[in-house]
């Protein structure tokens, strides 16, 4: 957006990275306080609603195989292999080949969450200091006063005019400034492979409760009986407030880096990240402060960090799914849940392997996230449900959420809602 429309739309960065703040906080607030996923705590709340949300966000993932694909486009520009092929078909090359070597390192690893993290962490430390790297070049300094002016107050470019077909970008930039939609969910299923605050009682994707709303849950029934649990809430509050505060505000620093660098090296020359080029453009953040090796460098970075993103994902959605399956069939629990964890892994794979070959990636990482706005507007109304009647019936008053939470909450809430209007208003009235 920033790239196609200048400072027009810059304003709304950091209020949108923040609305995802209270959504975090009450997802996290819900594991660390029982334990348990915050699908359990959908299921809890209505079984068929937890039914409908899963089944959407199956539907949202069907597509994000074509994070691979975007980091596929990457490696085809830097290696132009196999040579003689179409950029097209050298970007599947590509995108399957990280496939497979990411969901080795998913497989093989002993311990899967910490494999994925470490991946995760090297990645986003590269990132973050070529990006900063990049931002010192004095081509980008000499932009930075009308940037940080755009950050407080719109500004249309001269002779652009508005393209109704970039609404959906425009919303999905919004809600996924923050990393939203149903990958918002997955901070619950990371917190519990942390052992955060009752989680620590829970175990890993092993040993899942069955998710029966009638039964209170054992982190409830215990901190009911242990006052001890009210003095541990503090420091757990805290950690829960910083975890999420720390993701939220690196998300911020590094997307207005990206943002600072799309205004000062792309939309001059009107360049715009889209179809097999997403990262072929951007690679010029790097080039322009280390010429062939910085773009060198970058494409690697993005190779490296689309592929994550879809191991990431993988995981994820797997462990989702595993929980959600057993939680709600009890006759699934005939399988271990490890098979099923391995068994939806697989499936995945198979599965954003053919449909990541439908569409360039920009348009299918845009399908996925509309429909993942879709169930970022449910389950934010669900997560008042959970937080505001669920919870303090199962918890001591002292670790009841607030006042404060629930009006973070509520503008969030509020902010989606109005975001869909807008949205459906925008689809509706094109001629």
């Amino acid at each position: 957006m920033v790239a196609k429309y200048g400072l027009a739309f810059l304003f709304l960065l950091i209020p949108a990275c923040l609305l995802q703040l209270p959504i975090n906080y009450h997802i996290g607030y819900y594991t660390l306080a029982t334990g348990e996923s915050i699908f359990q705590g959908f299921i809890r709340f209505n079984r068929w609603f937890a039914l409908f949300l899963w089944l959407l966000m199956t539907v949202a993932f069907f597509w994000f195989g074509a994070f691979a694909s975007a980091g596929g486009t990457a490696l085809a520009a830097l290696t132009n292999f196999p040579q003689g092929w179409t950029v097209k078909a050298q970007t599947f090359f590509w995108a399957y080949a990280s496939m497979a070597f990411f969901l080795g390192a998913l497989l093989l690893s002993r311990v899967v969450y910490r494999g994925i993290e470490k991946i995760m962490l090297l990645v986003s430390v590269v990132t973050v200091l070529g990006l900063l790297g990049s931002c010192t070049h004095p081509s980008v300094l000499r932009v930075m006063p009308d940037f940080m002016a755009g950050l407080v107050r719109p500004v249309w470019p001269a002779g652009r005019v508005w393209d109704p077909s970039d609404a959906t970008l425009l919303l999905t930039a919004i809600t996924f400034a923050g990393l939203g939609g149903f990958w918002t969910l997955f901070y619950s299923y990371w917190l519990r492979e942390k052992g955060a605050g009752m989680a620590a009682m829970m175990g890993h994707i092993t040993s899942p409760i069955t998710g029966r709303p009638e039964k209170i849950a054992l982190s409830g029934a215990v901190a009911q009986e242990g006052p001890f649990l009210v003095e541990r809430w503090r420091p757990w509050r805290r950690f829960l407030i910083v975890d999420s505060g720390v993701g939220i505000l690196g998300n911020i620093l590094t997307t207005l880096m990206t943002c600072l660098l799309a205004f000062a090296v792309l939309h001059p020359e009107g360049l715009v990240p889209k179809d097999y080029e997403l990262a072929v453009v951007q690679s010029r953040f790097f080039e322009i402060q280390w010429g062939a090796a910085g773009r060198a460098l970058f494409l690697v970075v993005a190779a490296a960090f689309m592929s994550d993103t879809w191991l990431a994902t993988v995981d994820a959605v797997s462990r989702i799914n595993t929980d959600v399956l057993v939680s709600l069939f009890p006759a699934a629990r005939r399988i271990s849940i490890r098979s099923w964890y391995y068994l939806w892994v697989a499936w995945l794979t198979a599965v954003t392997s053919v449909t990541m070959l439908f569409q360039t990636p920009g348009i299918l990482i845009l399908l996925s996230a509309v429909i993942g706005f879709a169930g970022t507007v449910l389950f934010t109304g669900a997560l008042f449900g959970i937080s505001f009647r669920l919870l303090p019936a199962m918890l001591p008053v002292a670790l009841r959420p607030g006042r404060i939470a629930w009006t973070g909450l509520a503008v969030s809430y509020a902010a989606y809602l109005v975001l869909a209007a807008a949205y459906l208003w925008t689809l509706f009235s094109r001629p």
